[in-house]
């Protein structure tokens, strides 16, 4: 079958009628084609565009979202040492060294904790304990650095520096303000104090207090315990001690070899 395909003319020439079906089916396909590809490229721009957005959006309530001041530890360590130095110098008065510090402090718009913990350390490794002593309660005074740490360099100072009494009241407080939270390492730093000054009561005392609390202590925590109860003639409570608190292996030395063995309760190296 003929179809005519008209021009200007008149009859131009004869086509037929199943290849204009194709031609016009090809055109609709091509023409649906163009259609579908400029919408996904119209989609994609927009998914792109939303995307950008939201992370323009969040980087600027980021940065413009700001509830506290961050505290600056650019100079620290120079400041510390300028701390030391400060305190090294002064005469071994409370009144100087506090007003040296409070010098130091001057023009600060914020408390320097980090560098005043910074010179704690420093004074600690040279066992400047006077000194270290000094900053600690002048740090406490002004209301800064109330941690476990710094009452940990505060206790081992009253230690080496024989000011038992000063570790006492210090102790208690602690005992008192922070009962649920006293961390191991200051149960131990008490007993050890304690321990090097001869009071076994108090050894006993504080590891009541550990077991009532639930702190597990540790080896030498142990041993000096155990210690303190033969020194006061009560044999069978230090190997109650051991047996539930000591570690049920030791390391010794077996023909130029580190060899684990097992303990058996009241050991005689432990002694």
């Amino acid at each position: 079958m003929l179809a005519y395909r008209g021009s200007s003319t008149g009859f131009d020439a004869l086509v037929p009628k199943k290849v204009c079906i194709y031609n016009y089916n090809k055109l609709a396909f091509r023409a649906a084609s163009v259609k579908c590809v400029h919408k996904q490229a119209a989609q994609s721009l927009t998914s792109s565009t939303t995307a950008e957005r939201r992370i323009v959006k969040k980087k600027v309530g980021k940065e413009a979202h700001h509830l506290w001041k961050k505290r600056d530890s650019a100079g620290s360590g120079q400041k510390a040492l300028n701390l030391v130095r400060i305190v090294s110098q002064c005469p071994n008065e409370k009144e100087a060294v506090y007003g040296e510090l409070n010098k130091w402090i001057a023009w600060e718009t914020e408390f320097p904790l980090i560098a005043a913990s910074k010179a704690l350390r420093i004074l600690r490794k040279r066992s400047q304990w006077k000194r270290v002593i000094q900053v600690a309660k002048w740090m406490l005074s002004k209301g800064q650095g109330a941690t476990m740490g710094t009452y940990d360099t505060l206790l081992l100072a009253f230690d080496m520096d024989k000011r038992v009494d000063e570790a006492e009241s210090l102790w208690n407080m602690i005992l008192h303000a922070h009962t649920r939270s006293i961390s191991k390492r200051l149960f131990s730093r008490m007993i050890a104090l304690y321990d090097h000054h001869d009071l076994q009561d108090k050894i006993i005392e504080i590891f009541a207090d550990m077991e009532e609390l639930g702190v597990r202590p540790d080896e030498d925590t142990v041993r000096r315990v155990a210690h303190a109860f033969r020194k006061l003639g009560q044999e069978e409570n230090g190997k109650t001690v051991y047996k539930r608190y000591g570690c049920k292996w030791k390391y010794i030395h077996f023909k130029s070899e580190r060899v684990r063995v097992r303990r058996d309760g009241w050991d005689e190296d432990d002694k």
